[in-house]
């Protein structure tokens, strides 16, 4: 032991195995953690979140709208409607395009009525249903216009079950050019899966366009706003960064189908709708989603937007060229690329940029004068080989040229340790990289057999972005096993923060009755939404991030019959706070005395705290049981050395520890 340790502090830690491992025979372990050491600064950005619109994690989730298609510009325009005709009416609606007011989005629905009876029009079933809460005040609002026939009323109601209506509202149409209407819907009950429904008054036809309901309580009250519920999660994990748009939905399909940053700025009408990539992708597994449009009501302006409202760094990803390589895997061919590196230095240029110039006077106009303050930007997603870096060389000198302060991020590929992989570290060292971004979907073993893999990774390189990962079981949704093998991972990027600057979980969101992939750290209804266990433990660790890793070994820690610890542990120092902070990751068994000598303080640990997040292995968090897994905090009592603390089994513990330092 260094001369320097001058405190003993020992702990009963109850461990469990995963997947029932079983564990070679280990000495009482001892962790060890330098105090006064330097360390290495640990990023703001070390924790964030990576946003795509997948699971109807977009549309029909983190966007607060409630009518589907409601621009009828999905690729068969009634999707998410159904005509209206209740006793003694008559009419019939199709599409038209001529003298439309939103040239991107043509199409309308024109309705004519030879009978009004008991009502005729349309109703949108929403997304899965609307959720509608008892007391809240949603507001409607259309383009329409008079084609032929007299002044109409239209009938506007929320419906619940059996068509029970549970809000109402009378609007007058009479224009013969189009114009905006709107009102607001006060509702009566609680209804997770209501409707919508259109009714003309009168003889005669009408078109219809951009309809929308929206409820007023979005976050930040915004009108073309978030769902508060959704981003409130989002806030609760103070995130260093967001991600976006993806992920995938960056690629596209096709080229077509890529996303293109300029199509989602601007009046939310006019932006262009293109089917969702996960429309189709895993149809053959039953997950299909014909009905999974991209709106961009949640475009690159709301991103910046959100990020601002919650203090984290956009880190927003371009196209680089390339459609997904799992699909088409179509090219731009070099000599035809100034139109996609013209998007990415326009975009910097939109976040960026002064009011007078071209992108920074959209983006005033949008509502933010002032810059977003970009200062990352990915090229690519996820693409791999000689032909993705040939193309992000191109990209780098352009953006390096007029943006020398931008750190830009290249891909590592779709896998932690493949062929591809190994390619992508033989080519980033010849080319100007700032950070990589590596993905790593893997079995829960995995991770806690990677907890080190950091440890070996080259200083001398660029610094790494962990930019998607789960502790992945397709068959199942998030539990506390995988939850605790990520938190053995994470303990690995903490102890490494002088080459690991971020990291995030994904996928973020999914609608319990509208998802492709499983499992995902926030699921969601209509009306309801929780964090997951893995939610929990990414909300520990961002909380007591801490500003200095400091230098920690754990010695005699119980091992796999691979080799591979089952204790695993990471230190910071809290300069504000003045407290260390140490995090004890547990996945074994059995009860465990561990030592923890500090070097670098003197005199008795003056109490503290200890943050404990423990369950069985199976425990999840659920829309019914939200806090299944949830921590729990007590006060630590001062202590001289030798005493013992119990802590649960299946634990994440982090103790705040006030030393002088």
């Amino acid at each position: 032991m260094s001369p320097r340790i001058s405190h003993v502090l020992a702990f009963a830690c109850s461990l469990s195995c995963l997947a029932a491992v079983p564990l070679v025979a280990a000495p009482t372990p001892t962790v060890t953690v330098d105090t006064a050491a330097a360390g290495a600064p640990i990023s703001p950005q070390m924790f964030g979140v990576f946003f795509e619109d997948i699971n109807f994690g977009g549309d029909g989730g983190i966007s607060a709208e409630l009518v589907k298609n409601g621009s009828f510009e999905f690729a068969d325009p009634i999707t998410g409607w159904r005509k209206v005709e209740r006793p003694g009416a008559a009419g019939s609606f199709g599409f038209a395009s001529a003298e439309a007011p939103f040239p991107r989005n043509p199409r309308y629905a024109r309705l004519t009525v030879s009978a009004v009876g008991e009502g005729f029009g349309l109703r949108n079933d929403g997304y899965r249903g609307m959720g509608v809460t008892q007391g809240a005040r949603y507001a409607f609002s259309a383009m329409a216009r008079v084609v032929a026939g007299e002044a109409q009323t239209l009938h506007v109601e929320l419906l619940g079950a059996k068509d029970v209506v549970l809000a109402s509202a009378e609007v007058p149409v009479s224009a013969r050019t189009w114009t905006r209407i709107s009102a607001d819907l006060l509702a009566n009950a609680t209804e997770p899966k209501a409707t919508l429904r259109v009714q003309l008054s009168a003889p005669g036809t009408l078109d219809l366009e951009a309809v929308s309901l929206m409820p007023h309580d979005t976050w930040k009250g915004r009108r073309n706003g978030l769902r508060a519920d959704l981003v409130q999660l989002l806030a609760d994990l103070k995130p260093g960064f967001i991600r976006f748009p993806g992920g995938c939905i960056v690629e596209g399909r096709t080229l077509e189908n890529r996303y293109q940053w300029k199509n989602t700025v601007g009046p939310v009408e006019n932006r262009p709708v293109i089917y969702n990539r996960w429309n189709v992708e895993f149809a053959d597994r039953g997950k299909g989603a014909y009905d999974y449009y991209q709106s961009f009501r949640l475009g690159f302006f709301e991103y910046f937007q959100v990020c601002a409202d919650l203090g984290a760094a956009p880190v927003p990803i371009i196209n680089c060229g390339m459609a997904c390589q799992f699909n088409s895997g179509e090219l731009v061919p070099l000599a035809e690329l100034d139109p996609y590196v013209q998007d990415a230095l326009d975009l910097i240029e939109f976040a960026n940029g002064s009011v007078s110039s071209t992108w920074g006077r959209v983006r005033a106009e949008m509502g933010h004068p002032e810059p977003f303050g970009l200062k990352f930007l990915g090229i690519g997603n996820e693409q791999w080989g000689p032909q993705y870096f040939e193309r992000y060389a191109v990209f780098a000198k352009a953006i390096r040229a007029r943006y020398p302060e931008i750190q830009l991020i290249t891909s590592a590929g779709p896998f932690p340790e493949d062929p591809k992989f190994q390619l992508a570290w033989s080519e980033i060292p010849k080319l100007p990289v700032d950070i990589v971004d590596e993905h790593s979907y893997a079995p829960p073993e995995w991770f806690l057999n990677n907890s080190q893999r950091y440890d070996r990774q080259d200083r001398k390189g660029p610094k790494i972005f962990v930019g998607e990962y789960a502790a992945h079981v397709p068959t199942r949704r998030n539990n506390w096993t995988s939850a605790l093998a990520e938190a053995a991972f994470i303990t690995g990027l903490e102890r490494n923060a002088d080459v690991v600057v971020m990291s995030a979980y994904a996928p973020l969101l999914a609608h319990m009755d509208a998802w492709q992939w499983n499992p995902n750290l926030i699921w969601f209804d209509n009306l309801r939404s929780a964090g997951t266990a893995n939610y929990a433990v990414q909300r520990l660790f961002s909380l007591h991030r801490g500003d200095i890793a400091l230098p920690i070994k754990v010695e005699g820690a119980p091992v796999a019959e691979n080799g591979q610890p089952r204790l695993y542990a990471s230190a910071a120092w809290d300069k504000s706070a003045r407290e260390l902070i140490l995090k004890l990751v547990n996945a074994t068994a059995g009860p465990q005395e561990v030592s923890l000598a500090l070097a670098g303080t003197s005199g008795p640990i003056r109490g503290g705290r200890a943050i404990v997040l423990a369950a069985a292995l199976d425990a999840e968090n659920t829309l019914d049981q939200p806090a299944g897994v949830a921590p729990v905090e007590e006060a630590l009592e001062p202590v001289g050395a030798g005493a013992r603390r119990t802590v649960p089994a299946h634990s994440v513990t982090v103790l705040r520890l006030p030393v002088a330092r």
